[in-house]
């Protein structure tokens, strides 16, 4: 039974939300036996063992948590994102390997297939007596998408498809299941239909027999050894004119009869490329918030061992001082923990969204592309702070923190990837800058009217949360700040709001005027890539908003006194952390003056030592229990 302080409890329920019960619920019944592979062992043994780990968490009804079975049996999107969120307190590897069979193979099949597919394959994709590969990045097109050179060819002689990779390039490649243990692929490739080609779409191809041989056309690849993830059996693909039935073809939203007429239910190719694409937006949700996991375990060790381990004598303190009493390494982890508590609360908003539109409470093409750039945004941002923050952690842990056994290493190690799979952070962080901007030709053909262009701008990046109740306390915070915001203190959260709040839209103002600026220069190619940085400035300002205010949306909903003074105090630490990471922009822009920006430096202090009684209560809050951390050091220390 897990020792939890009072405190400590009501900040974790607070920080699990809306979702808090159904967490509990998990955490209750999750299997913590082997829950971390020993880092000692080979690739071969890890990819054993994260086989073996998948199916001891699916046989305890953890891991297809809410998965469907059939046509008659929908998800439930609020069980997914918490079972696959539970998976990553443990090894990341089977959480990953998880979300390829579950979220990505059997989410393709969900999203994109029909009820025949349902019933024909869900079951067995549930039981893992199915296992799949996604396969869609190739080595010459990973983010560009619509570029794939696979081909799906229809053959109306035989009523087949034939599976072919025309060049080398089309090979599929880092492929989870493709190595070892699938034996089926969602397959992404171009669809050509007698003369006319009709984009992107994806099928089911069988890649292996019983016994695991490749079947005939098909050539199965392992990319060996990684920098992380090793118990994932990632591989490449190729065709070489492998028949598939026409039945095999995920046909949602593009099919072809037994004559060969091919029919869809959106007209237009881009539009049906994007929604395809778009069915999928869960995976970035997952991978947030497993990263968000990750980052917490690592606070979680790092600072349990900053309350354990002592350095230096000091005066009464004979016994050496503990290294979380330095200021320095308050501020080393504490704005970390802030950060974690903030990026939480905006997972929370995030699955609340996920789950509001797959439900049906809330439908419309723009609460669709608001979903997307959500996911893209927080998706971008949790995975760079992870693995920022995991190696905070380990410096912070000195010598202790870089031994396999006290579990950082491989956590810094297994969380690298996710800063590139389910899209490039740099991509994705370009696709929120698209999506502030509006449809992207929409808004370039608003920019001869700058006015009209920023009073767009200012009004998508206030889209994420103007329909819920927090937007009329944060409107009145602001409202109040900026009636005195010479006498307001840079602990004023209505202070802090607007802050962020002027950056942001500043930010996007002047992306609007170089844009229109750019489209009036006749030399110019009417390209975005001039605008690359800019864009990635104005996305991440606008992330930096949405995740404050998601943190005051999820104060507002707590209920606990004690527990909400203390996340007033961890939200203070967020937003004056990063302004102060940010006062040079400020100092330029003439938003805050010199001597403000130098009370940010004091206030950060201030509210490091107003927490460090809590530290304790702080990481327990986060969510992971202490035996659940594997780490040697924090036994030992």
């Amino acid at each position: 039974m897990e020792k939890i302080s009072p405190l400590g409890a009501e900040l974790r329920v607070a920080l699990d939300g809306s979702f808090a019960d159904r967490r509990a619920a998990v955490r209750e019944v999750f299997p913590s036996e082997r829950m971390h592979r020993d880092p000692t062992i080979s690739m071969d043994e890890a990819r054993q063992y994260t086989l073996e780990r998948l199916g001891v968490l699916a046989r305890a009804g953890v891991a297809a948590k809410g998965f469907p079975r059939g046509a008659d049996d929908p998800a439930d999107p609020i069980d997914v994102l918490v079972a696959f969120e539970a998976l990553a307190y443990g090894d990341l590897s089977v959480s990953i390997k998880s979300g390829v069979q579950l979220g990505l193979f059997g989410g393709a099949v969900v999203n994109l297939g029909t009820a025949r597919h349902h019933d024909a394959y869900l079951n067995d994709i549930a039981d893992l007596r199915l296992l799949g590969v996604y396969a869609m990045t190739e080595i010459g097109h990973g983010s560009d998408v619509s570029s794939l050179e696979t081909t799906i060819t229809w053959d109306g002689a035989t009523g087949e498809f034939i599976v072919h990779s025309p060049t080398p390039s089309a090979t599929k490649t880092y492929l989870g299941n493709a190595a070892l243990h699938g034996t089926m692929a969602v397959v992404y490739g171009q669809l050509q239909v007698g003369e006319e080609q009709h984009g992107v779409h994806c099928i089911l191809v069988p890649i292996r027999d019983a016994k695991g041989r490749d079947l005939p056309g098909v050539t199965t690849g392992d990319n060996g050894h990684k920098g992380g993830l090793v118990g994932i059996d990632n591989g490449t693909l190729t065709f070489d004119h492998v028949r598939v039935p026409r039945t095999n073809l995920l046909d949602r939203y593009g099919s072809v009869d037994e004559d060969g007429t091919y029919a869809s239910p959106i007209e237009n190719r881009n539009k049906r490329f994007f929604t395809m694409l778009g069915t999928l937006v869960r995976g970035r949700v997952c991978i947030s918030a497993g990263a968000g996991l990750a980052a917490r375990r690592g606070l979680s060790i790092a600072t349990r061992y900053a309350l354990k381990r002592r350095q230096f004598e000091a005066p009464g303190r004979p016994e050496g001082v503990l290294l979380l009493d330095y200021l320095t390494h308050q501020r080393r982890l504490l704005p970390g923990i802030a950060t974690a508590y903030a990026l939480g609360f905006a997972q929370n908003a995030l699955n609340e969204t996920l789950v509001a539109i797959n439900t049906g409470a809330v439908s419309g093409e723009r609460e669709q592309r608001e979903l997307e750039s959500f996911a893209a945004g927080l998706k971008a941002v949790t995975t760079r702070f992870a693995n920022d923050v995991l190696q905070t952690c380990r410096e912070a842990c000195g010598g202790a923190g870089y031994m396999s056994a006290n579990g950082l290493t491989l956590l810094r190690q297994d969380t690298d990837v996710f800063a590139t799979f389910e899209g490039d952070n740099t991509v994705l962080l370009q696709l929120v800058a698209k999506g502030l901007l509006g449809n992207y030709r929409e808004a370039w053909g608003q920019l001869d009217n700058v006015g009209t262009a920023v009073a767009t701008a200012r009004l998508v990046g206030r889209a994420v949360y103007e329909r819920t109740p927090a937007r009329s306390v944060i409107d009145r915070l602001v409202a109040t700040a900026r009636r005195t915001p010479d006498q307001v203190s840079v602990l004023n959260r209505g202070w802090q709001l607007w802050m962020f709040s002027e950056r942001a839209e500043h930010i996007l103002d002047s992306l609007v005027q170089r844009m229109r600026a750019a489209k009036n220069n006749a030399a110019s190619n009417g390209t975005v890539n001039p605008f690359g940085d800019h864009m990635i400035a104005a996305a991440r300002a606008h992330m930096d908003r949405v995740i404050l205010e998601s943190f005051v949306a999820g104060i507002e909903a707590t209920q606990d006194p004690v527990a909400k003074s203390v996340l007033n105090q961890v939200c203070d630490l967020y937003a004056l952390s990063v302004l102060d990471a940010d006062r040079g922009w400020f100092l330029e822009h003439n938003m805050m003056s010199p001597v403000r920006a130098k009370a940010l430096v004091v206030a950060v202090n201030q509210r490091c030592s107003d927490l460090r009684p809590r530290a304790t209560a702080l990481v327990e809050g986060l969510g992971i229990p202490e035996s659940w951390l594997n780490s040697e050091m924090l036994r030992d220390a």
